[in-house]
């Protein structure tokens, strides 16, 4: 299996001196996805030997389409748990919600909600070194199953490592609540990922970047069976969800199997990421993603048009219009996405692209016009 980032060690007696990295992947041991799956929380964490006393961070909304229930299951099972209401994915808030897990005496955690409750729930279990259950209530990205956390400050988002869950229940019956502009979102995150592994294979032949076909593979396989399903992806409707939850998953297992976000996160991540910054009222990420995607794989000279179809059969946007932002800020974070990540190699290159390039590329590709 060929991951990067490897650490040095010692080779085993009799083998010779050739060969001396190893790495650890670390990947969820349970998934249970479908209806009414939520119930078989309390069971699942028995099975994992949990300690006694655990916490479910929820949100206000959340709290009340799942997180009692959550509650609830772990309470039958004989738990001892916590209700922690937190809000928006910040650092303080992270710090806010350990230390009142820590007041709890929590050896586990469990996520209830959207893509921010298991942000903060990541990071927090990785700071007080415990186990963590993902119970996603929506699915607007692939961090249901990654080891990577969005964190937002007053400027800017961070990308940060965390911690994989121990295991991830998604209850088809409650994530089909959410807004589809959500799973929308989220299936446009994960169709992204094919100019993310371009910009990776790019980055291995010009500057020698360690490659792992094995992560590539998935993230590729993930963002394909949403393309080929596109059409069947729609609003209220249960199966959609089961269609688009599986690939996310697997997205999250491809980071894992990496060691970073590279088989998820390239060039259209920096563009959506630049867009956050540049426009007025940012769209949600994965849609973002996905404009960006038509843009990048316009770059890498392929097939933008499939990408673009199978969003605009989602649903999902695929123009400045659609997004809510202007043409001109589109322009802006094309020639700032570049800068964002210097040692992330992608088609955008060292110099990134010229206003005229920028506004000829958005102008080709429909995303303006």
């Amino acid at each position: 299996m060929g991951a990067g980032g490897g650490v040095p060690r010692e080779p085993a007696a009799g083998l010779g001196s050739a060969f001396g990295k190893a790495r650890s992947m670390v990947f969820p041991r349970t998934v249970l996805a479908g209806h009414g799956v939520l119930a078989e929380l309390g069971r699942s964490c028995q099975q994992f030997d949990f300690a006694h006393h655990g916490a479910v961070i929820t949100g206000p909304k959340t709290l009340e389409l799942a997180g009692r229930r959550a509650v609830e299951s772990l309470r039958e099972a004989g738990f001892e748990v916590a209700e922690i209401v937190a809000h928006e994915a910040t650092m303080a808030e992270v710090e806010r919600v350990g230390a009142e897990a820590k007041r709890a005496g929590a050896r586990f955690l469990v996520a209830v909600g959207g893509g921010s409750k298991i942000d903060v729930t990541k990071v927090t279990a990785r700071d007080l070194a415990v186990p963590w259950v993902s119970v996603p209530t929506s699915a607007a990205h692939d961090g249901i199953s990654s080891p990577r956390a969005s964190l937002h400050d007053p400027s800017s988002v961070s990308s940060i490592s965390a911690v994989v869950p121990m295991a991830i229940l998604a209850d088809t019956s409650v994530i089909v609540q959410a807004p589809f502009r959500l799973l929308a979102s989220g299936c446009a995150d994960v169709i992204s990922n094919v100019t993310a592994v371009l910009d990776w294979r790019l980055a291995t032949r010009l500057r020698n970047e360690e490659f792992s076909s094995t992560a590539a593979t998935l993230a590729e396989y993930a963002a394909g069976e949403i393309v080929d399903h596109a059409s069947l992806i729609k609003p209220n409707l249960e199966e959609s969800v089961w269609i688009a939850i599986r690939p996310m998953i697997v997205a999250g297992i491809a980071m894992s199997v990496a060691g970073s976000s590279r088989p998820c996160s390239g060039s259209e991540h920096l563009f959506s990421h630049a867009l956050d910054r540049k426009a007025a009222r940012p769209s949600l990420h994965g849609e973002q993603c996905g404009v960006g995607a038509i843009m990048m794989m316009y770059l890498h000279g392929g097939d933008w048009k499939r990408i673009k179809t199978a969003l605009h059969a989602i649903g999902a946007p695929v123009s400045a219009r659609e997004l809510g932002v202007s043409p001109e800020e589109v322009i802006e974070a094309l020639v700032q996405a570049h800068r964002l990540r210097p040692e992330r190699y992608t088609i955008l290159g060292d110099n990134g692209l010229t206003r005229e390039a920028a506004e000829r590329l958005a102008t080709v590709t429909g995303v303006i016009g």
